[in-house]
């Protein structure tokens, strides 16, 4: 039998009878598949497909009152932030801010946000890509959500508890870092993460040439957040996805050409999949094999070409996602430039790294040719894949085994469905899909454009994210929902996954462990006092709230002092939450049943000064006020 690196132009047709995309622009077109797919010869008729996506949207309807079936963690994009929805209604629940500045909450305003952000931030922009959900045993666990920022090269952590992030690391030694996925078993020990762009080292302007400039792959402690180890690789890492044995992971990389120029970056006709033996990583820090760079102590080892650490699967050029399949059998790298997926086997590993092996090639088991610019795929539990073709503007549905066995030259028809996106779609994800808990219920597509899907509101346009049923043989788009500012990615898990979500604050939550800190000095109860303590020129002012007032309404402080303001929210009743707002001087923040929160500003103008709650939290809510009264210096 050939192999499919032996044949030529060697694509499945579309049955006789079948329909292609650009016959059929309806809301889904249903391409021709083979009897292999259970749907037989003949494409549903435009009414049939019509009564069957009204069946499915009928299905994901959620009523007043009713609550959805999935939490689903959505990347913020530009914005810099994550966004919590339900899942089917597509409703947006929160927005969980981390590496932007949000008036509403305080986020970059607060001491507490400041703790997690750093007092010395200068950052107010982030590039959320990837949100990734902590795993014990290959389940969800509920307990942290990961996120990327490219823009300045940080991770962040969400804890799920309470919906706040609660650190927030800087890798050093690196730029921008982009792929992010997690350990999966036996739990999330680490989360490992791609830097993307080569830089030289020492990079302080001395030398600016590619001769000595390299990237990393990085792995942090999920629990410390502390860099664990780098690897040195060849080319620019883009995607990355771990295995269900702890053992492996695998990044797609691109410009093996070592080029600046857009053009230089495509001229091989390959590049890789870089697989990472975590064990053997491991081993070579605790051996002490390891360099540091800089003034950074973390382990840096080298996984270059030839190294015993890693191995370089050739790929379609410029390959880009890099997904897992739930059963933990294959690695999946889409081509981006190649119209095919490149399926690497991972019980071949082994073999790959004892030597065992011809060539690094042997470890790839398929390679089929799915349509125009595929990028991420992701998987129904069932056996199939669905890969989003960006060219194309169309999700491809097809089989991994029957891909597989095309491969080794049977006559088999491995795609069963292609689905019209609106437009240009770049990550997909499916209910429960980095998981063994694969359920195959839901595929969320994240397009890039929208065009003339949503009302026009200026040249900015929203991108859209579509909701499509994948529960049984075609996939149904059910649902168009508009997004700001470029949401990547996202993740679905069960509403029973996050079973720890608080309604109040524990009164000992470390989130806000230096206010209590700051107290204990002061010798004030957060929970009882309203009081002024002076310390030269800063002053730091207690206070305690129950809707609808502070219970300390009016202070003094002098013109030039440092003002720290502490606010307790006494309620204990759920959604209670106050604000606390000073006219003219640019904090706000909230604060929530049980919560303490506090900002400091420069009282540097004398007189009257106004302070407001500004979250509705009683039919008295205008009337929750104080004074702030300055001396003049």
């Amino acid at each position: 039998m050939k192999k499919r690196d032996e044949l030529t132009n060697d694509v499945p047709e579309p049955a006789e009878g079948g329909l292609s995309r650009r016959r059929f622009m309806g809301a889904a077109a249903l391409a021709g598949v083979a009897g292999a797919s259970g749907l037989g010869t003949a494409v549903m008729s435009r009414d049939a497909f019509a009564a069957a996506a009204e069946e499915a949207r009928n299905n994901y309807v959620i009523h007043p009152g009713e609550l959805d079936e999935y939490y689903g963690f959505w990347s913020g994009g530009h914005s810099g932030e994550v966004r919590v929805l339900g899942i089917p209604s597509m409703r947006e629940i929160m927005r969980i801010p981390v590496f932007n500045v949000d008036s509403a909450t305080g986020w970059g305003l607060t001491n507490e946000s400041k703790d997690v952000l750093g007092h010395d931030n200068t950052h107010l922009n982030g590039d959320c890509h990837h949100p990734h959900i902590s795993m014990t045993d290959g389940r969800y666990d509920g307990k942290y959500l990961f996120i990327n920022d490219k823009a300045n090269t940080r991770v962040a952590r969400i804890r799920l508890d309470i919906m706040k992030c609660d650190k927030i690391t800087t890798i050093p030694n690196v730029q921008a870092i982009h792929g992010l996925r997690l350990q999966k078993v036996p739990k999330t020990k680490y989360v490992f993460c791609n830097a993307e762009y080569v830089i030289p080292h020492p990079n302080d302007g001395s030398d600016t040439s590619l001769e000595s400039s390299f990237t990393m792959f990085n792995a942090l402690d999920a629990e410390t957040m502390e860099v664990a180890f780098q690897v040195i690789v060849d080319g620019n890492l883009d995607n990355t996805d771990a295995d269900y044995t702890g053992k492996y992971a695998c990044s797609t990389c691109y410009n093996s050409e070592k080029a600046l120029d857009l053009a230089g970056t495509m001229r091989n006709d390959r590049d890789w999949a870089v697989v990472f033996n975590i064990e053997r990583i491991e081993q070579a820090v605790k051996n002490g094999n390891y360099k540091t760079l800089g003034d950074s102590e973390v382990p840096v080892v080298d996984g270059r070409h030839g190294s015993e650490l890693t191995r370089y699967i050739p790929v379609p050029k410029n390959p880009h996602g890099l997904n897992t399949s739930p059963d933990g059998k294959y690695f999946i790298a889409n081509g981006k430039l190649s119209p095919t997926c490149t399926i690497i086997q991972i019980d071949k590993l082994d073999d790959l790294f004892a030597g065992k092996l011809e060539n690094e090639r042997d470890v790839v088991v398929a390679e089929p040719e799915l349509g125009l610019g595929p990028l991420h795929t992701t998987y129904d539990g069932r056996g199939n894949a669905y890969t989003t073709l960006f060219i194309d503007s169309q999700v491809c549905k097809w089989n991994i085994e029957d891909a597989i066995r095309h491969y080794n030259g049977e006559k088999v028809n491995y795609i069963r469905q292609k689905l019209d996106v609106h437009y240009q779609p770049g990550h997909n994800h499916a209910s429960l899909t980095e998981s063994r808990d694969a359920d195959g219920k839901w595929l969320v597509v994240l397009s890039k454009f929208s065009k003339d899907r949503f009302l026009p509101a200026g040249p900015l346009h929203p991108e859209n994210d579509q909701l499509i049923d994948i529960s049984g043989e075609e996939m149904k788009l059910v649902h168009d929902g508009p997004t700001f500012a470029e949401p990547h990615d996202c993740i679905l898990l069960r509403r029973d996954q996050i079973t720890q979500t608080r309604k109040v604050w524990d009164r000992e939550d470390p989130f806000f462990a230096s206010a209590r800190e700051q107290a204990q000095k002061d010798g004030v109860n957060l929970t009882a006092d309203n009081k002024v303590v002076r310390d030269g020129n800063k002053v730091r002012v207690y206070i305690t709230s129950v809707a609808p007032q502070y219970n300390l309404t009016e202070f003094k402080v002098k013109q030039g002092d440092e003002v720290t303001v502490y606010v307790t929210n006494l309620d204990t009743i759920e959604d209670v939450t106050h604000g606390f707002c000073m006219v003219n001087h640019g904090v706000s923040m909230e604060i929530s049943p049980q919560q303490t929160s506090s900002v400091t500003f420069v009282a540097d103008k004398p007189g009257v000064h106004w302070y407001y709650c500004n979250w509705f939290c009683h039919a008295l809510h205008m009337e929750m006020r104080g004074r702030m009264l300055v001396e003049k210096a």
